[in-house]
């Protein structure tokens, strides 16, 4: 009974991750609706799918101890996307925002790390944890490649209007973001690393709960 409790609790860990992994990145490719923020945009989101990919890919990862399951993991993510951004077209909404598994690579070198270093949960943290932290805003990039161009869609989908007080400041370009890509990658690598380390000891923690 406590075997299959335990397999029970980690499959609904599992589909809970995926699902919020899902709703937090939902709007990823979403960027070029924030024209003054473009790339403002593209630096945050990239940091949060990144973070919640590699926590949710960890700790299934650690769970299985088989090499490939992070990947599978991703794949996941990226079907619950494709439902989502579905009902969102059905809503009237462009469909060619999120339409490019970016999570699959990083993933793809998380599981590398993990057979690599023969299963070893700190190398997994830190080497899989910088990988993701740096492939990801630059896998990221072929959503900018894909997407419709910018001016089409602000005509056809126009934002409504906001309150003085919601009106983006005109940003400074080159004063701060010079490289969404970089900036993404350098602050994903570093925080990553702990969001690994979150994935493994959700792991720990589960099978003290249920023993």
């Amino acid at each position: 009974v406590m075997v299959w409790l335990r397999r029970c609790t980690h499959y609904l860990f599992i589909v809970v991750v995926a699902v919020n992994s899902t709703l937090l990145t939902i709007n990823a490719g979403d960027y070029i609706f924030y024209t003054d923020w473009a790339w403002t945009s593209f630096t945050v989101f990239s940091i949060s799918q990144t973070l919640m990919l590699v926590v949710g890919a960890t700790y299934y990862l650690t769970f299985t101890g088989v090499p490939g399951t992070a990947t599978y993991y991703a794949l996941i993510m990226t079907v619950y996307t494709w439902i989502a951004k579905g009902a969102w077209f059905a809503l009237g909404y462009p469909y060619d925002f999120i339409v490019t598994p970016v999570w699959l690579p990083s993933a793809m070198l998380l599981d590398l790390a993990y057979w690599a270093t023969k299963r070893n949960k700190h190398s997994l943290i830190l080497f899989g944890g910088v990988l993701v932290g740096m492939s990801l805003p630059l896998f990221n990039t072929v959503n900018l490649i894909t997407v419709a161009d910018p001016l089409e869609t602000a005509f056809k989908y126009p934002r409504p209007t906001l309150p003085p007080y919601m009106t983006p400041i005109e940003p400074q370009v080159g004063k701060f973001y010079n490289s969404p890509v970089a900036l993404g990658a350098g602050a994903g690598a570093v925080l990553s690393v702990t969001m690994a380390a979150l994935g493994v000891k959700l792991n720990t923690w589960t099978y003290r709960w249920m023993a």
